[in-house]
């Protein structure tokens, strides 16, 4: 490839996939280089800088990587393409993954990407630069942010990393062990975001319940924090595991009014020997007894989750087992999705993997069942008044905001109401949302 000379300020676009704790990392380095001199690109396909922030959760997300890398390169050939993320972290010696690529940095090296984007332009040499997770390195990475860029609610994440090692889950070997934000840094980085006019934040992270673990604080406190700042009206929690999940924590977060009753709690089967195969910390029972004790101490909650179909050896019998117990919690959303292959994990050396066609036919089957539970939950909501956060102005007709516990809501107004906390009756439910009127 011919060198590449930039005589002028450079720009940058930012592709994130994956999780919110991805698109955190995504605003991390977009003020990283924004205070280092490099502008946002008006143009993505133009950028003089791209920069793509992977995901590995599955193989078929690597595939993703792989297809949008390729995209980038093609569009704009002759700008200087970052890879970054999980993908490069968890498999540093695939190198195949990094064709088209200037620099790749791992999880590790994201501070340094200034650094690196400047010895490329000088030497014009590819730059690889992945460091190993070391398993005694307990050091929580310290970067916040300041804004959150086209969003009317902040993401911040508190905790990286997981001790799990789930059979099929590659993660622990792409963020590491557990490590915690300290209380303190968390308190100066709500007060900043508090300042730009936040009214919700949504604290995130790879497994946040264990958020403190080995630590004197744990994610109450946290959740503490964030409340106790009088420009913040709601506080909300990312995807969490059962694991940790205390009857006293759930006690603690239901004293603060501003915590928002939904809870994203990751179940992957819902039968108790498919359980045992994925390596999951919890069975049926223990998983419905935090369920009990969400709605004991919450009025109107939404518990949402994921659904994973076909795992290794799955039965017909285990697959019916897990969809009955899905449909016997109610959830409010499921995310469903099919079991695919990970090289480097436990769960790919197993026997009597389940053939593509047979995981197709049970995920539709529970899809189905959890679009009934996802009507149900909805149309539960209509008669009620809820204060609604409006995020955008649809269509340029209705505006759509969320409830307390993240209910879609769409209302009409002639007035401006982005950003705005509003209260809301709700009149109708559809597949996926609710209609209602300002109060």
């Amino acid at each position: 490839m011919p060198a590449r000379f930039f005589t002028f300020a450079m720009n940058f676009n930012i592709i994130t996939l994956g999780c919110k704790v991805n698109q955190y990392e995504s605003q991390v380095m977009s003020e990283l280089l924004r205070s280092n001199g490099f502008t946002l690109s008006d143009n993505k396909d133009t950028a003089d800088i791209t920069i793509i922030n992977t995901c590995t959760v599955t193989s078929v997300t690597d595939a993703k990587n792989r297809k949008i890398l390729h995209k980038v390169r093609r569009n704009n050939p002759n700008g200087i393409v970052v890879l970054t993320g999980c993908m490069p972290q968890a498999f540093p010696d695939r190198i195949s993954d990094f064709e088209g690529c200037d620099i790749v940095l791992g999880n590790k090296r994201r501070k340094k990407l200034v650094e690196a984007i400047n010895e490329f332009l000088t030497t014009h040499h590819h730059i690889i630069d992945i460091e190993e997770h070391d398993n005694k390195d307990a050091e929580y990475e310290s970067v916040t942010v300041k804004n959150f860029d086209g969003h009317t609610r902040a993401f911040v994440k508190i905790e990286d990393g997981c001790n799990r090692f789930c059979s099929y889950c590659i993660i622990p070997y792409a963020r590491g062990r557990v490590r915690s934000k300290k209380p303190e840094d968390l308190k100066k980085e709500i007060d900043a975001l508090s300042k730009k006019g936040y009214k919700e934040i949504v604290l995130v992270g790879i497994n946040l319940s264990v958020y403190g673990q080995g630590e004197d604080f744990d994610l109450a406190d946290a959740v503490d924090i964030v409340c106790s700042f009088d420009e913040i009206k709601r506080v909300r929690l990312g995807s969490f595991e059962p694991e940790m999940m205390y009857k006293e924590l759930i006690q603690r977060f239901s004293k603060q009014e501003k915590f928002c009753p939904q809870f994203h709690l990751s179940l992957q089967s819902g039968c108790n020997a498919t359980l045992k195969r994925m390596r999951r910390q919890y069975n049926q029972d223990e998983y419905m007894q935090i369920v009990n004790s969400l709605r004991k101490h919450f009025d109107n909650p939404s518990i949402t989750t994921d659904v994973m179909v076909g795992f290794a050896g799955e039965t017909e019998e285990e697959f019916n087992e897990s969809l009955e117990f899905v449909k016997m919690v109610g959830f409010s959303k499921v995310h469903v999705f099919p079991y695919s292959r990970r090289k480097g994990t436990l769960a790919d050396k197993l026997d009597n993997h389940i053939d593509p066609g047979i995981k197709d036919i049970r995920s539709k089957k529970m899809i189905e069942e959890c679009d009934k539970l996802r009507k149900a939950f909805l149309e539960s909501q209509v008669g009620r008044l809820e204060p609604v956060l409006i995020e955008r102005l649809r269509n340029n007709e209705y505006y759509e905001g969320y409830t307390m516990n993240y209910t879609p809501v769409r209302a009409y107004s002639d007035k401006n109401l982005t950003g705005d906390i509003v209260d809301v009756k709700i009149t109708k439910a559809f597949d996926d949302y609710c209609i209602g009127e300002l109060v």
